[in-house]
């Protein structure tokens, strides 16, 4: 039996080195046959197999199978290496080979969150209102003083602000500051605008919430605008961004820039109504806050209460992706996980 293993062993060492000199793909096919074939050398030795006594030959068989599927996988690689140097000979006489077929490359997409806030500008844009930026460095005066919220004012506790080194400048809590620059730089006209961006809060990050996140302000001001209007505009908003025939409730809530003010809330699509941890087990999920525009604020901005009236709205834009595509972890839209950003 020793000797039969000594022989095998011997052929592997044999043919090892017969494969590392072999330079051309009929090289190697020629080796297959004088080594693995059926009238190979492997071949050959292993007809002695029979001569052995019972409780010899599986030892020997196994180990003449683990010397086959080694010197197999030895030739699948140098056949790859010599496919390789061939190539290379080929592109290096030849130039580009214009038939090969090229590689086809990877695709991106907008990132959800991108996604969604391209489907509610537009939405509103149909409604007239355009787009208008505003910083989300921010001074406190026009994050909190000039919305009416007072220096002490207990509202303020309601964002947990990040504050920077210098003396009264935040990072913006909300996108509403935007409402002061929109209405200082067009008053006295009528105005109706949008304002997307950033937004950052030092809240614990869940799966409801998160430390920087999107929002979509709205604002329109004029003559005889009523609260009939800013109906009208969130539930025509609502229809086109859920799907006509929405529940859509509004809730009676509180905001210093806005009065009366209102919470808008939509049937949840993830559960359907039935309850779930992301609509807190009620069956409805809040998509934004709203209000008419308080006077205080239309004075700050510019605008005389007497004879301008207007309302505002402002939305999370990763809320509004979570129900329309069945997110439940708010988390997961700057984890960058390739899975998700691929299935969204």
């Amino acid at each position: 039996m020793s000797d039969l293993i000594a022989q095998l062993e011997q052929l592997q060492t044999e043919a090892q080195a017969a494969l590392d000199a072999a330079q051309s793909t009929p090289a190697t096919e020629a080796w297959y046959s004088e080594y693995l074939g059926r009238k190979g050398k492997m071949t050959a030795i292993l007809r002695g197999l029979g001569q052995l006594p019972k409780e010899e030959r599986p030892l020997v068989g196994k180990r003449a199978n683990e010397i086959k599927e080694a010197l197999d996988a030895a030739l699948a690689t140098r056949q790859e290496a010599i496919a390789a140097e061939e190539m290379q000979r080929s592109l290096a006489a030849e130039g580009i080979d214009v038939t090969m077929p090229g590689r086809r490359p990877l695709l991106g997409k907008l990132h959800p969150t991108n996604q969604a806030m391209r489907e509610m500008v537009e939405i509103l844009k149909q409604m007239g209102f355009q787009v208008y930026d505003s910083p989300e460095v921010e001074t406190d005066a026009y994050n909190f003083e000039l919305l009416n919220f007072p220096p002490d004012h207990p509202a303020r506790e309601m964002q947990d602000t990040f504050f920077t080194t210098t003396p009264d400048v935040i990072l913006r809590t909300h996108t509403s500051p935007g409402q002061i620059h929109a209405m200082r730089h067009y008053a006295p006209e009528p105005i109706r605008v949008i304002l997307p961006g950033k937004c950052y809060r030092n809240e614990d990050v869940t799966a409801r919430s998160e430390m920087m996140f999107y929002q979509i302000e709205g604002l329109a001001i004029g003559r005889n605008i009523t609260f009939s209007d800013l109906k009208g505009t969130l539930l025509n908003f609502a229809n086109q961004m859920y799907g006509e025939g929405r529940k859509i409730r509004f809730r009676k809530s509180y905001f210093p820039f806005t009065e009366p003010s209102v919470e808008v809330d939509v049937d949840c699509i993830l559960c359907g109504g039935a309850g779930c941890r992301i609509c807190k087990h009620t069956g409805w999920l809040e998509i934004l806050g709203a209000g008419m525009v308080h006077p205080v604020v239309l004075q700050n901005g510019g605008y005389d209460p007497a004879v301008f009236s207007g309302f505002a709205f402002g939305m999370g834009i990763e809320r509004q992706a979570m129900l329309k595509r069945g997110v439940d972890d708010i988390r997961l839209f700057y984890s960058n996980d390739v899975r998700f950003l691929e299935r969204v």
